[in-house]
């Protein structure tokens, strides 16, 4: 039996032994971990809201105006409904810089080289000072209330992790502080799935994880042919809480700002 079988055997086992568990009783945790997704083509949105829901899992949403497979922008009115949905299931959510603008390095004069990748300067390299760089983040929270009524968290991630003392300080000049992901906690959905298979993806991430690690997948991936949510969020969810991870969103976290 190859890896992939193997792995799928395995998933399919630990579903059937939770089936009757929707989650991990509160004093019986052994460990916590941060489940987190970004925005990206937004096609697996629907599914990952569902399997949460489902196992009365709560995760952490960064937020970004990326364009969809359904041709509109995740952070559109069209999106509204989806999102007024995760804040009335109790998620948490972030800012993702609303352009999903890439740091670049720091430029002359104090300022930050940057690239947005959607919006009225895609693709371009641009030098912002950091109070432009904090509108970026803050333009997020506005759209944010606009669609749902409520307010953001003040936590951000920059688009692919990259951050500086420049960024970090620009951002936590505008009350924002930044949460990547541990390094058990990439998804890898990003990753070529011929080159790294869903099977190998969670068994991976099973034997990796460990009490206090964030976890980071999107909400969508263009590139990835075989999608990473159908085959793993839920085998990933049970079998963590076979060894008994309990969830909690970025407000729990440890480095959460705390309100003065």
């Amino acid at each position: 039996m190859n890896v992939n079988a193997r792995c799928t055997l395995a998933a399919a086992l630990l579903l059937a032994a939770a089936a009757p568990i929707d989650g991990v009783a509160a004093d019986a945790c052994r460990g916590t971990i941060y489940l987190t997704f970004d925005t990206g083509s937004q096609s697996q949105a629907e599914f990952i809201a569902a399997t949460l829901k489902k196992h009365h899992v709560k995760a952490t949403f960064f937020m970004a105006n990326e364009k969809t497979t359904r041709g509109d922008y995740s952070l559109d009115a069209s999106w509204g409904p989806y999102w007024k949905a995760r804040v009335a299931e109790g998620h948490a959510f972030g800012t993702h810089t609303f352009d999903h603008v890439y740091y670049q390095g720091d430029a002359a004069h104090g300022k930050i080289a940057v690239k947005p990748q959607f919006g009225a300067h895609a693709g371009q390299p641009l030098a912002w000072t950091p109070a432009e760089y904090c509108g970026e983040l803050k333009r997020v929270g506005q759209r944010f209330h606009d669609l749902t009524g409520g307010a953001l968290d003040p936590i951000w991630r920059a688009p692919g992790g990259k951050v500086s003392p420049r960024t970090l300080a620009a951002a936590k000049a505008c009350g924002y502080t930044h949460f990547g992901w541990a390094p058990a906690g990439f998804s890898g959905d990003e990753t070529s799935s011929a080159a790294f298979p869903n099977a190998l993806l969670l068994q991976r991430a099973l034997a990796r994880l460990k009490d206090g690690d964030i976890f980071l997948a999107h909400l969508g991936i263009w590139s990835r042919k075989d999608p990473w949510a159908p085959a793993d969020l839920e085998p990933l969810i049970v079998g963590l809480q076979q060894k008994g991870m309990c969830f909690a969103t970025l407000r729990e976290h440890p480095d959460f700002p705390k309100a003065p």
